[in-house]
């Protein structure tokens, strides 16, 4: 049977309800129309150029990614930036984008209990509530969902070891931390992505240490002059993760309603940064 592109967005807001996005963002499709077929589906973190002309020159019919491609409302569809180029590729090519952001992070099973689970981390509880409760016949009705997470390890552990575990895990080159090495770790407190709005959040939360990306220099310094710990991952390390994941969710899902869809994942990917 075969899929359309409102079809796949239905399985997707069940996995990730649009309603539990934050009100600053732009999660849904960003490209394309309802009624297109689609037969392959390409996930990925970003929706760059770059995974776009992959997507393109594949043949899938529709990318879904973490990160939205359109974040405010466009004035102008310029083809000579990089937004334009992304569109008129898209358009070209009947290629849907959709995005599945703050819901993705937010929501019970989603990327942050994801990261948590590859940590080591059990015990877990939303870090802050969403106010949005999810209505309707899905897996998450009555659910308590919210982003980031505050969990426990097995076994207390010093800070410095807990990063060094991260890195193999996360297959990493460096972490940046602040707070002594020694600073021994029980409850543990992270946010996906740019945690640094959380911060006083995981104040409030008693746990030890804060895993998180895209943390600021003034956020170190609170923490480490608090006796805490911080463990920066970036940004990319801490939600690259949702590939794998989200590849494999609709996989499932798909197989439950008989439509003929291959999913893959982007393969391709880098962290923009380089260590020298």
């Amino acid at each position: 049977m075969i899929a359309t592109v409102a079809d796949i967005i239905k399985i997707m807001e069940k996995i990730a309800p649009p309603s539990i996005a934050e009100k600053w963002d732009n999660v849904g499709l960003q490209v394309g129309k309802f009624d297109w077929p689609v037969k392959t589906v390409l996930v990925s973190l970003d929706s760059s150029l770059s995974v776009v002309k992959e997507a393109a020159s594949s043949g899938v019919d529709m990318l879904i990614s973490h990160h939205p491609l359109i974040f405010n409302g466009l004035k102008r569809v310029d083809f000579a930036t990089s937004n334009g180029e992304i569109i008129k590729i898209s358009a070209l090519n009947s290629l849907a984008v959709y995005a599945a952001h703050t819901n993705m992070d937010s929501v019970k099973g989603g990327l942050n209990d994801v990261l948590a689970e590859k940590l080591g981390i059990k015990n877990l509880k939303v870090l802050v509530k969403s106010p949005i409760e999810i209505n309707g016949n899905n897996d998450f009705s009555n659910q308590e969902n919210g982003l980031g997470r505050v969990g426990e390890l097995e076994e207390s552990v010093a800070l410095d070891v807990f990063a060094k575990n991260i890195k193999e895990k996360l297959n990493m080159q460096y972490i940046k931390m602040a707070g002594k090495k020694g600073l021994m770790v029980k409850k543990v407190a992270l946010c996906t992505g740019s945690g640094s709005s959380l911060i006083n959040d995981f104040f409030k939360s008693e746990a030890q240490v804060y895993i998180s990306g895209d943390m600021r220099y003034h956020d170190a310094r609170d923490i480490e002059e608090r006796g805490l710990g911080l463990l920066d991952i970036g940004h990319f390390s801490s939600e690259h993760l949702i590939v794998k994941c989200l590849s494999e969710r609709l996989i499932r899902e798909i197989k439950n309603t008989g439509f003929d869809v291959n999913i893959k994942k982007c393969q391709t990917e880098k962290d923009p940064y380089n260590y020298i």
